[in-house]
């Protein structure tokens, strides 16, 4: 299965998908941020609470091949991606609009425009909004198995694979 299919897994439904899509648009103009020709992922990680637990993301690239992923990931205010690590991934964070309060390796960083945060593997992070936020990951690719998220009802990832 690629990659982007595992990610539609904890996607919210397309009525909520639009709606988010349209109110994140509204930032993305006033931002002045062109955004890439793909296919969005609206998600909530699969526990249903996109407003509290959740995010855009636009994968720019995922080229397994050549070693690098891309992705633009986005939160409204107080909006959460829930702490979890990698095995194998190692990715930096860049703030391109707005504020995030991020957890990483035990330690809380208030991140703003410009800011980056390098995450290496096996450290936990986590972040919130802090205002809208929109976010550049730069990173080795996405394999969504890599993802070992701390709440264990998120139904993707490394802590779901059979022993």
């Amino acid at each position: 299965m690629d990659e982007l299919e595992k990610g539609l897994k904890v996607s919210v439904p397309p009525a909520q998908a639009e709606a988010a899509l349209r109110r994140f648009r509204k930032f993305a103009l006033q931002w002045n941020v062109a955004l890439p020709d793909v296919p969005p992922l609206v998600l909530d990680f699969g526990i249903g609470d996109f407003e509290r637990t959740g995010l855009i993301e636009y994968w720019i690239a995922n080229e397994s091949a050549a070693g690098y992923c891309g992705k633009y990931l986005f939160v409204f205010d107080g909006q959460a991606c829930p702490r979890h690590r990698h095995q194998t991934k190692h990715e930096t964070f860049f703030v391109v609009k707005g504020v995030l309060a991020v957890e990483c390796g035990g330690r809380d960083f208030t991140l703003k425009e410009g800011d980056r945060l390098t995450i290496s593997p096996g450290v936990g992070h986590g972040f919130r909004g802090v205002g809208a936020a929109l976010l550049l990951e730069l990173s080795m690719p996405c394999e969504i198995d890599d993802n070992f998220f701390d709440d264990r009802r998120i139904p993707i990832g490394g802590n779901h694979l059979p022993a």
